[in-house]
Order: structure tokens, then C-alpha cells, then sequence
């Protein structure tokens, strides 16, 4: 099924695109969503325990893709995941307050045991450079095709902010098949990227985000 961010197979047209995709126009906790609304509440830490390397680097023809060997954990209340993969998206696809960022990135972790989904998601600002996105931007592959190996200098913690506040809330995948398996994990905080990064992601995605879907009455959980 081929798909993309604009015109006949854009994302309005998504759940027409192919019967595994119906629920990109049918379902009811899609994502992404305005995070504006939060209830402030006692929400568990956040334990993220990555290794400091990627295994490969992919343009997939939607986006920029890292994927991670085993050992990347992120725990939250009892429950532990494993880190899959990293992609962009730009602009950011949740905004706040009817916001958005130049930038997301989504870092995706699958539950050993009942393989659910739990996405964290950083909003990426322009401001100062940051050591792991200028490595990979400046080593992204300029075309689609497949993957290869990932400069080993990327460490995916350093895409991550100090302080680990977040949003929390029950939705679904941002690309076809929309599936609504996914625990969103959006962190309050952002981090700042160099604008001349922005600016080369810029020249392979210069759009690649789902507008924001119906929050359809749910409740989206901000740590305090």
C-alpha cells in the first residue's frame, strides 16, 4: 500500500487505502493529539535504561529511521518495554495548546509481554546544537534504500531531556495502519537542536506529520 503526508493517498485518505487501514478514519483513540487539556496526576517514573549505540540507519521513504539492537529498556509502573527503533517527524505531530515544534522524534518500544506499543515522544526546538542529532542528520542517507550501519558515535540518550515529566494517554500509531495499540509518553520538556539541522532534515522531509485527531473525551495525564 503506498501512502504519504499529502494529496490522493494523504492522510485524509489513509482508511480508504487498504482494509488493514480502516481504522485511520474509523477508530476512536487515534493519534496524534492536542496535549493542551492535561490533568495533572501521580504518574510513575519514567526508567529509561538505553544503550549508547544504533544498530542501523534507514531512509524508509517516510522518514529517518534508527533501529536498536536488544538491551534498550524503558520501565513505567511494572511494566518494561524494549526500544525498537527512532524516527522524525517535522513539524512535531502533538502540539500543546494548538502549538506545534519544528521537530518530534519517536522513540518506539514494544512490551515483551503482551506486545503492545509504548512511543516516547520528544519535541525538538531550535536553539543550540545537539551532538546526537547533527550526527544524524549529517549521516542520514539522502535517498531511500536500505538500511546501513549507524555511526556508532549516535547515542540516543542524548536526545533526551534532564527532567522526565510527561503526558500520558491511550492512542495509536501516527502512519498506516493507525493501529491503537499505543501507550503515548510525550515528555513536557523539549530539546533544543541546531536550526541548520532542522534545516537539512528539512530538505529530504520538509513535511512528514499527521494533523491531530479527535481526543474523543480522553483524558490525557500530565506528571506533576
Amino acid at each position: 500500500m503506498h501512502w504519504s503526508y499529502e494529496g490522493a493517498a494523504g492522510p485524509a485518505k489513509w482508511g480508504d487505502l487498504d482494509a488493514a487501514s480502516k481504522v485511520c478514519s474509523l477508530g476512536s483513540q487515534q493519534s496524534p493529539i492536542d496535549l493542551g487539556v492535561a490533568l495533572k496526576s501521580q504518574l510513575p517514573p519514567l526508567v529509561i535504561a538505553w544503550n549508547k549505540t544504533a544498530n542501523t540507519i534507514i531512509n524508509n521513504g517516510h522518514t529517518i529511521q534508527l533501529d536498536f539492537g536488544p538491551g534498550s529498556t524503558l520501565a513505567f509502573g511494572g511494566d518494561s518495554y524494549t526500544l525498537l527503533q527512532l524516527h522524525f517527524h517535522r513539524p512535531s505531530e502533538h502540539l500543546i495548546d494548538g502549538k506545534n515544534f519544528p521537530m518530534e522524534a519517536h522513540f518506539v518500544h514494544r512490551n515483551a509481554a503482551g506486545g503492545g506499543l509504548a512511543v516516547l515522544g520528544v519535541l525538538l526546538a531550535a536553539g543550540k546544537p545537539n551532538e546526537t542529532f547533527s550526527k544524524i542528520v549529517s549521516t542520514m542517507p539522502s535517498s531511500p534504500g536500505p538500511a546501513i550501519k549507524a555511526d556508532p558515535a549516535i547515542d540516543p540518550n542524548g536526545l533526551l531531556p534532564t527532567q522526565r515529566n510527561y503526558y500520558r494517554y491511550a492512542g495509536s500509531l501516527t502512519t498506516p495502519p493507525c493501529s491503537e495499540i499505543v501507550e503515548w509518553l510525550v515528555l513536557t520538556d523539549t530539546m533544543e537542536v541546531a536550526d541548520t539541522d532542522i534545516a537539512q532534515f528539512t530538505t529530504l522531509y520538509p513535511m512528514n506529520a499527521r494533523p491531530a485527531q479527535k481526543d474523543n473525551r480522553r483524558y490525557v495525564l500530565r506528571s506533576s
